[in-house]
């Protein structure tokens, strides 16, 4: 049976700085492709008027988007907005009375991560939540204890297909495509395993701060923010093997293979730094121990990929902003070249962002007698400039049920259980310098295998890497 199409919805978080940078704009590109026709409740702690904040979502999209002046008065007209304490049950009784005409709403919750519990009880109380959906933002919980009694309280208030859980780092078309490139590839897989492959490299770095962020940042940290969800989505859909088919949960039952498979973290292979300057930041404690850099062996114990490390690292104020995926091939140990010159010259390079590109790192022969070559990279770059976001993506699914591109709770529970032991203070804290690659005691995590691959700058390395 087909689910119903949501015919309202409902953000929390409306007059946030995600609602600013991504959902407004994101609404205008869904209005533009007629998949959005219903109203749109945005929910604040703002004492704004309507028109207020018409104009702020106005100003959202002129900032992060283009204004598509047809598209965005259709917006407008079905934007209402209501303030509110999240605390106070009055906030969901007028909700409850702005939704009298729906009867499928998807509730988004676009708020710190801390109010999540709040929300959910002041929906289900005032029976907003009923035939209702809801999108929880990432992170689901602050450790594995949480995230239960998260879902738990989730589970109790809303039917499970209706439960969606945020990543919009898997609806990226970037990340989509590294699946589809290896298993679209005959090419890739007889060398896409531990016979083959020395390892595996995932670098995600920021060039900006916390951005006046930071009481925000002090409740996740690098951890929490992107590695236990962005990341491990990303080594997932690497080290997956091919699902039986092109379903949902199909896909999503490979990828919980490779969780499951993934070894705890140990603190002994784990960095976490904080860059100087970030105790400074608006609304950080003058004694946080708050990682906003973190770099890592992670192990996959499992017969593809038993003995390959994947080195992880992602991190604020770095020398640049991208995220980038460097899986190094083992040398051919073939007689007839020299073992110095081979070194690590055949790889795939992934650039995520902020451009998105696919490199194969390949050796061809210098001219002359010597049987002696050159590191060559051949590259794909890809030009796509009507590219759906991801947050349009997302959207769009929710509002007609599929929960294809969205994080399965198991998953969540599996990494978190593999991000436990490193949470808090376990790691110790280094300080490093603002445009640097990090402390120095991160060079230590790959040094057996020739030290971190850098990405390097393009012209567009300024931007977020999302």
């Amino acid at each position: 049976m087909n689910s119903p199409v949501s015919d309202a919805l409902v953000f929390f978080g409306a007059t946030g700085d995600l609602a600013y940078k991504q959902i407004f704009p994101a609404l205008q590109a869904l209005t533009r492709n007629g998949h959005l026709d219903m109203p749109v409740i945005g929910l604040g702690r703002s004492d704004w008027s309507v028109d207020q904040f018409i104009a702020r979502a106005r100003d959202s999209i002129e900032q992060h988007g283009t204004l598509d002046a047809g598209a965005f008065k259709k917006l407008s007209a079905r934007l209402q907005y209501l303030s509110g304490d999240y605390l106070d049950n009055s906030t969901y009784q007028r909700l409850r009375v702005a939704l009298a005409g729906a009867n499928h709403p998807l509730h988004y919750l676009a708020v710190p991560p801390e109010m999540f519990d709040n929300v959910i009880r002041g929906l289900y109380r005032s029976r907003c939540a009923k035939n209702g959906r809801v999108i929880v933002e990432k992170p689901f919980g602050r450790d594995l204890a949480s995230a239960q009694a998260l879902n738990q309280l989730l589970m109790q208030s809303f039917p499970a297909p209706d439960i969606f859980r945020i990543d919009h780092y898997i609806a990226k078309e970037a990340v989509q495509n590294l699946l589809y490139f290896r298993l679209a590839n005959s090419f890739l897989e007889p060398v896409w395993n531990r016979d083959h492959v020395a390892n595996v490299q995932i670098t995600m770095a920021e060039s900006f701060g916390v951005q006046g962020r930071g009481g925000f940042y002090e409740s996740v940290g690098a951890i929490r923010d992107v590695v236990q969800n962005h990341l491990l989505q990303v080594v997932a859909l690497l080290a997956t093997d091919a699902p039986a088919d092109h379903h949902a949960d199909a896909i999503r039952d490979a990828k919980l293979q490779v969780f499951r498979a993934m070894r705890p973290i140990s603190p002994a292979q784990a960095v976490r730094g904080q860059f100087h300057g970030y105790l400074e930041e608006p609304g950080v404690q003058a004694d946080s121990a708050v990682e906003t850099f973190v770099a890592l062996r992670l192990d996959i114990d499992n017969q593809r990929w038993a003995g390959v490390p994947f080195y992880i690292r992602a991190g604020k104020q770095l020398p640049l902003t991208a995220t980038e995926v460097m899986v190094t091939l083992k040398s051919p140990h073939h007689p007839i070249f020299d073992a110095a010159e081979t070194g690590h010259g055949n790889y795939f390079r992934f650039r995520i962002s902020p451009e998105v590109q696919i490199s194969l790192g390949a050796r061809v022969k210098l001219a002359g007698e010597a049987m002696l070559g050159e590191a060559v990279e051949l590259l794909a770059q890809h030009h796509d400039s009507v590219e759906m976001s991801p947050y349009e993506r997302l959207f769009g699914d929710a509002i007609q049920g599929d929960g294809s591109l969205f994080a399965r709770y198991d998953s969540i529970e599996a990494a978190w259980r593999t991000v436990a032991p490193i949470l808090g203070n376990t790691v110790p804290l280094e300080v490093y310098e603002a445009q640097t690659w990090g402390p120095l005691q991160a060079a230590d995590i790959p040094s057996g295998d020739g030290g971190w691959h850098d990405p390097a700058p393009t012209k567009d390395s300024n931007g977020s890497a999302g």
